[in-house]
């Protein structure tokens, strides 16, 4: 169990480093270039860096949760709370990928038909459905761990009794809680993982098909928006599918298996994997990199001839007596 607290933990805080100022870049590129001019692909980014914030800003109690060896030494309302959040944020993910896929094979296989009827507030739209269906669907991981804690214990206080084992977050549930559980994780298997990934099997299989027929896109251009396709694809399946294909194998065995947190580890690792498909995606995130990257660069170039002494040296020499 220490090793694999030491694992979680080594996954968070690695998620935590890398994402954090990723998608605080591509969150301030999207606010900047939706209040230019609002696409719908660009509120879908835009929703999508949110939900990874939201992520990133609760997985601290994850972290705290693994340095404790999976106890929840923490007070009881954050439990739920930080579960409930943790969950949302990832199905909600599956869906917003699910809705670039849509907008990107619209965008070729009808493109005169759809830039017509194009909205962002379509967009908008889509994405607070998203919310709704995601928190709705993941209520029930707000309602067990109560129930887990109500059980175990002392007087009402979960830490109340010294010789009680800790008791966990959303961990090691009982015949009867496993009832309700199992049923409900191969829900979420089959309406937030396996129906969003076939549609987006159909629109990125398609949309790489149309774009290797079309004649007036140059090659590179072309490439690089099939490589997008393909690598949005590859992350979804490889980000979302263990994790997911854990609720289908819990089920069949009927139990919570051992390895599910170790899945999941993928699904944490997508709020770093997310702004490499902004930058792809969005000239606006490329552009706002690259300047940050320019501007770094010229800072080290300066400190490294001197700085600011020696421009002042450089000056004074300039000038006239």
């Amino acid at each position: 169990m220490m090793l694999y607290s030491h694992l979680l933990l080594f996954v968070y805080i690695l998620t935590f480093l890398m994402g954090v100022p990723a998608n605080i870049l591509a969150f301030c590129t999207f606010c900047r270039k939706v209040r230019r001019k609002a696409n719908p692909i660009d509120i879908l980014l835009l929703n999508l860096t949110i939900s990874d914030l939201i992520f990133l800003l609760f997985l601290p109690f994850k972290m705290k949760e693994a340095s404790d060896d999976m106890a929840w030494l923490l007070p009881f309302p954050l439990c739920p709370f930080t579960s409930f959040l943790f969950y949302v944020t990832i199905y909600n993910s599956t869906l917003l990928l699910t809705a670039v896929s849509v907008e990107r094979y619209l965008g070729v296989a009808f493109p005169l038909r759809y830039a017509a009827c194009r909205r962002p507030r379509y967009a908008v739209m889509a994405s607070v459905a998203f919310w709704l269906v995601s928190s709705l669907n993941l209520s029930m991981v707000y309602i067990i761990p109560h129930v887990q804690w109500s059980k175990g214990s002392d007087g009402g206080n979960p830490n109340g009794s010294s010789s009680a084992p800790p008791l966990t977050c959303y961990h090691n549930f009982s015949p009867d809680e496993l009832d309700i559980i199992l049923p409900f994780r191969l829900e979420l298997f089959i309406v937030l993982f396996c129906i969003p990934f076939l549609i987006c099997c159909y629109c990125y299989v398609n949309f790489i098909l149309i774009l290797s027929h079309l004649p007036n896109i140059g090659r590179r251009r072309r490439l690089r928006a099939i490589g997008l396709a393909l690598g949005t694809l590859i992350v979804f399946a490889v980000c979302f599918g263990p994790y997911n294909a854990s609720h289908l194998v819990g089920f069949l065995n009927m139990e919570s298996l051992e390895w599910r947190n170790v899945a999941l580890l993928s699904s944490t690792f997508n709020a770093c994997l997310d702004p490499i498909i902004f930058y792809f995606s969005s000239a606006a995130v490329r552009s706002m990199l690259n300047l940050c990257c320019r501007n770094i660069m010229a800072k080290l170039h300066i400190l490294r001839c001197g700085g600011a002494p020696h421009i002042s040296e450089k000056s004074q020499e300039a000038a006239p007596p």
